[in-house]
């Protein structure tokens, strides 16, 4: 659909520009990628990962979209409260299916909507399993080699559990645990995609970028590439209105002749530092008692 030239790599961290999707996959591994797209809600992986998931096809990559939530909140009308579910899973197939995505990679976890929060983790109170038990299995099986989480930052309960999932359960793909439910080498990197509002201020402050850019990595594409969502988005009937003012608001990502996404990266096992817990130590160390 695309091609590999039609994407250009930013790194605002670092100041840098590429053509090569290193920059936001590090080390990527042309013939061996299989990325796994983390959406709350059936639409959300094209609205804020779109862009990465056709550069990702485009580098060769195989791409797999889970889908947490069945959709059973998803109705604008009364006559459409018993059928929404089935009608969101055609529509998925449909909208994936442009962009590429082929039926059998749509995973669906069907928790219910507004509720992934409460089926977080493994054994629930009530004695049925959570999350891990469906994702942990499928990302080893798969093979996943990278994962796009949702924003976790103040945009829905869904998103944020979902992000919790992703940023917990995927680092366990690669380690000696739960060895039944199969084995897998660790996920190779992470990154966040921001599906309509501003992502966590937390790594700009600490990294001293400015937290107006609270993303560190972008992709810019031609206008081609956002065309392409938008006829994706489309095949949404069923939440037209939902989708109608999103739609409007990604106007913001054009200027001129092209387009941007913004994610951030980031490392969900940070190791602790203990450098400057030394030297602040011995510049304590220097001072006089009192």
């Amino acid at each position: 659909m695309f091609r590999p030239e039609d994407f250009l790599y930013y790194d605002l961290q670092r100041r840098r520009k590429s053509g090569q999707i290193e920059v936001l996959f590090p080390e990527w591994k042309a013939g061996d990628e299989r990325l796994a797209v983390f959406c709350p809600h059936d639409d959300d992986g094209i609205l804020g990962a779109g862009y990465a998931l056709l550069a990702a096809q485009a580098n060769g990559a195989e791409v797999y979209v889970c889908i947490f939530c069945d959709g059973r909140a998803g109705y604008s009308s009364l006559e459409e409260r018993d059928t929404i579910v089935a009608t969101r899973k055609r529509e998925s197939r449909a909208a994936y299916g442009a962009l590429g995505v082929p039926a059998e990679h749509i995973i669906r976890f069907n928790y219910p909507d507004f509720s992934v929060t409460g089926w977080l983790g493994w054994l629930l109170p009530n004695g049925k399993q959570g999350t891990i038990a469906q994702t942990l299995p499928t990302l080893r099986r798969l093979g996943i080699t990278r994962i796009l989480v949702p924003n976790g930052y103040r945009e829905h309960i869904d998103h944020e559990a979902t992000y919790r999932a992703g940023a917990y359960d995927g680092p366990q793909v690669g380690d000696p645990i739960l060895v039944d439910w199969g084995r897998a080498e660790p996920v190779r990197s992470m990154a966040v995609y921001a599906v309509w509002g501003d992502l966590t201020p937390e790594d700009a402050l600490v990294t001293g970028r400015s937290p107006r850019l609270r993303g560190n990595r972008v992709i810019a594409a031609p206008l081609a590439v956002e065309e392409a969502i938008s006829a994706s988005l489309h095949c949404f009937a069923s939440q037209g209105q939902i989708i109608e003012g999103l739609l409007a608001a990604r106007q913001g990502r054009r200027e001129r002749d092209r387009v941007i996404e913004v994610y951030l990266a980031f490392d969900p096992r940070p190791a602790l530092d203990y450098r400057p817990y030394h030297t602040a130590l011995a510049g304590i160390d220097g001072l006089k008692s009192v």
